[in-house]
């Protein structure tokens, strides 16, 4: 069995999008169960200058081609010669990171070769089917998140996912013996290359959710965008990011950069805590692997009390108050 990865570049940087990590790591898990392998397959006008660290998370082998004319993405060129690697690798298995430039070449590319893609995945696993032997499971959340959809496509090869930047955990780096890389042969045609970006700006993020150790995150239930300001105060204290849910974001309690779930960021604080969140599993797929979860609500039956280790049913209204002042006179000693 063989997986190839989408290996994603970042123009500003110059270095590899964290999502590739993710994805080279996960790959290597589930073959190393079926003795198989990892093929990374690169399409840019240079090589990132970190390509090699992939080697230290389980890829077997890049298959790389490079051009000038592809410092950005060109979806046209990227998808006949990422479909010609293809062909020549033969995979059984093919995944993309869900990032703006995943989600544009990897339909493309599932067209062109008339197979499936199942999109923004939040777990893959193999197991068996039937009499088609092992298969890759794709799991992801459907209807607004209020479901878990596992979806299978047992009669198409290769099958073709993309998975959310983030959802996947990065194990420690191994000793690397070999570095694979092999230059792929293809032919550019200038019809291929169809947007010419005239310059790229690197945006200054305010909010650093995936990179906060502790997390203070609100629903629905906060009620205002007022009532937010309770969150920013224990936040200020515990030298924590604040976050919110969908519904709270859609309501207008707080910003969109700010989103934590499914469609928002994906994070992995050592101290998660969640106030007036309901727990959906659009929500809980952003933050359940969280270190430790305390959530607060009023609400006996609330979802996130199924996966929080210590839960608290009461108004949160009284509780931040009460953990700001313990905080405080803790710290004041």
């Amino acid at each position: 069995m063989k997986t190839a990865i989408f290996i994603e570049k970042n123009p500003v940087s110059g270095k590899l999008r964290d999502v590739s990590f993710e994805l080279t790591a996960k790959a290597s898990s589930l073959m190393s169960d079926q003795k198989g392998e990892v093929i990374g397959l690169f399409c840019g006008d240079s090589l990132p200058s970190n390509i090699d660290d992939l080697f230290s998370f389980g890829l077997n082998k890049l298959l790389y081609f490079e051009d000038p004319s592809l410092s950005n993405i060109q979806p046209f060129a990227f998808k006949n010669i990422l479909k010609s690697m293809i062909v020549k690798e033969d995979p059984d298995i093919v995944l993309f990171g869900a990032t703006s430039s995943g989600r544009e070449i990897a339909p493309l590319i599932a067209s062109s070769l008339k197979t499936g893609l199942t999109a923004d995945c939040t777990q893959l696993y193999i197991d068996d089917y039937k009499d088609k032997g092992k298969i890759l499971y794709q799991v992801r959340p459907a209807f607004g998140g209020n479901i878990l959809a596992t979806i299978i496509s047992p009669d198409h090869k290769p099958v073709m996912s993309t998975v959310r930047e983030g959802v996947m955990r990065l194990p420690e780096k191994r000793v690397v013996n070999r570095i694979n890389k092999e230059i792929f042969s293809a032919e550019m045609n200038s019809s291929w290359i169809t947007n010419t970006i005239i310059k790229t700006v690197l945006k200054k993020r305010n909010v650093h959710l995936d990179r906060s150790g502790i997390i203070v995150a609100g629903g629905a239930g906060i009620g205002s965008r007022e009532n937010f300001e309770l969150l920013f105060g224990l936040a200020d204290v515990l030298g924590a990011e604040v976050g919110g849910s969908r519904a709270a974001v859609d309501a207008g309690y707080i910003e969109k950069e700010r989103q934590i779930g499914q469609t928002g960021v994906v994070v992995r604080p050592k101290l998660y805590l969640a106030f007036g969140i309901s727990g959906s599993i659009q929500h809980r797929a952003g933050m359940e692997e969280s270190g430790k979860i305390i959530a607060v609500n009023t609400d006996i039956n609330a979802p996130i009390f199924d996966i929080s280790h210590f839960g608290i049913v009461d108004d949160f209204k009284s509780v931040i108050p009460m953990m700001i002042r313990y905080l405080k006179e803790d710290i004041d000693g």
